[in-house]
Order: structure tokens, then C-alpha cells, then sequence
């Protein structure tokens, strides 16, 4: 699948662009999330567009990418009515400001949260245990997660120092 990424505020025209020309036609949005890429800095939030041409059965996807601290994102429902609950689910749990949305609030967790519980910034398991490797998950303080240049290594925890038994 064609994969893109442009800037958080081109995301409206490029989408109108892929609706509007004929040869395009990219009618359709699949689908739209979010992605936490801890170690992506002044980058770490995504969010991520499925586009369906229908008629000749063609997908693309695009990703924007906006700092954790600002994950400002202009709004896709004026272009796409399936948008309004995707965005709703994607600032439910990353936090992405969608500005422009109609009714931007939660819809699956409690009002009273003061967290997004889908970013990776919190552990998976206990810390204290050495047979759950909060690693694998891109969570963690040595492993680069989509970080190519982070040795073998430091991905998991060593043979030696688990417990097997």
C-alpha cells in the first residue's frame, strides 16, 4: 500500500485533493488512528488516514505527525462524515486535538481521565518481574522503539538474567 506523510496543517488540502480529482478519486475513508511513537522526538504522535478509491479498488495511506506536547490535527469531518467518531476515538486514547471537530470528547473512557491510556508511557507489567519484558512492547529505557540504529541486545532482557524455570 502507497504510504505518504505530510505536514499536520496540509493534511485538509491534500485529502480534498485525493477526493477531488478525477483520476484519483480517493472517496472513501477506511479508516483513521492514531499511533504513539515514543521515540519519534517533536514527532511522537501520529495520525494515520486509510483512503479507498472504490471504483478502481485502490488504497492509500498518509500519515501526519505532531509533537506529544501539541497534537494539533485539523478536523476531517467537513470532507468525510465517518471521521467524526474515528477522531473522537483516536483523541479518546492519544489524545489528538482534532481542531474544527464538532463534539471532540470521550467516547469509550470516563470524562474524569486525565490520562490516554493507549500511549506508550506507562509500564505493561511490574517492573520487578523478570519473565515480562516491557521491551517488546516499545516500552522500556533502553529499546529504541523504531529506532533501527538500537543494538540487538538491548531489545530484550538477556538469557541469564530471566528465571526460567
Amino acid at each position: 500500500m502507497l504510504t505518504f506523510e505530510t505536514k499536520p496543517e496540509l493534511n485538509l488540502e491534500v485529502m480534498q485533493f485525493l477526493y477531488d480529482d478525477p483520476q484519483l478519486g480517493f472517496q472513501f475513508l477506511t479508516d483513521l488512528t492514531a499511533v504513539h511513537y515514543p521515540a519519534y522526538k517533536g514527532r511522537e504522535i501520529a495520525v494515520v488516514y486509510h483512503l479507498h478509491n472504490l471504483v478502481e479498488n485502490c488504497r492509500i495511506r498518509f500519515k501526519v505527525f505532531s509533537p506529544i506536547e501539541n497534537p494539533d490535527v485539523p478536523s476531517a469531518t467537513k470532507l468525510f462524515e465517518a471521521a467524526n467518531w474515528l477522531e473522537r476515538e483516536a483523541y479518546d486514547f492519544y489524545g489528538v486535538n482534532f481542531m474544527g471537530h464538532p463534539n471532540l470528547k470521550r467516547i469509550q473512557n470516563v470524562d474524569e481521565m486525565d490520562y490516554f491510556p493507549l500511549r506508550k508511557e506507562y509500564p505493561l507489567e511490574d517492573q520487578t518481574r523478570l519473565d515480562k519484558d516491557d521491551e517488546m512492547f516499545g516500552r522500556g529505557g533502553s529499546f529504541g522503539f523504531g529506532d533501527k540504529a538500537t543494538p540487538d541486545h538491548l531489545h530484550t532482557i538477556p538469557a541469564a538474567e530471566k528465571d526460567v524455570e
